[in-house]
């Protein structure tokens, strides 16, 4: 089951080991944060972490855990995302293929390098346009 979870529900993620405390600090902080979570048995097994600034969604944090991955989930909480029907921009390291495929078959391109983006790696700026006009 997808959630989507204010900042005052933020403690569902207080128990999961997921989530870092540094990622949840960030989010009580930031004024733009939404975060989808796909919650299983009561237990949080993925979450998509984003900013949502006016016209535009930003990704800050997206994970599954290990145990979990190659099921769709990652893949359903994108689809929840992606039918807010915004421009949606992300970075990911170079070497993190699984993630760059993912993001590729939601439609999102490469736009750009940010060099050492992720101290020894670069980042690949990447955005998916959004497909309705207003």
């Amino acid at each position: 089951m997808i959630k989507e979870i204010d900042l005052d529900t933020l403690n569902y993620l207080e128990d999961s080991f997921l989530v870092s405390k540094g990622i949840k600090e960030e989010i009580k902080n930031n004024p733009f944060a939404k975060v989808l979570i796909y919650v299983e048995s009561k237990k949080v097994i993925g979450y998509l972490y984003y900013s949502d600034i006016y016209d535009r969604i930003e990704i800050n944090n997206f994970e599954v855990l290990k145990d979990f991955r190659r099921q769709k989930i990652g893949s359903s909480l994108l689809e929840k995302l992606i039918s807010k029907d915004k421009n949606i921009t992300l970075e990911v390291k170079e070497d993190n293929i699984a993630a760059i495929n993912i993001y590729k078959k939601y439609g999102f391109e490469q736009v750009a390098i940010r060099e050492k983006y992720y101290k020894d790696k670069d980042g690949i700026l990447m955005e998916r346009k959004c497909l309705v006009k207003s």
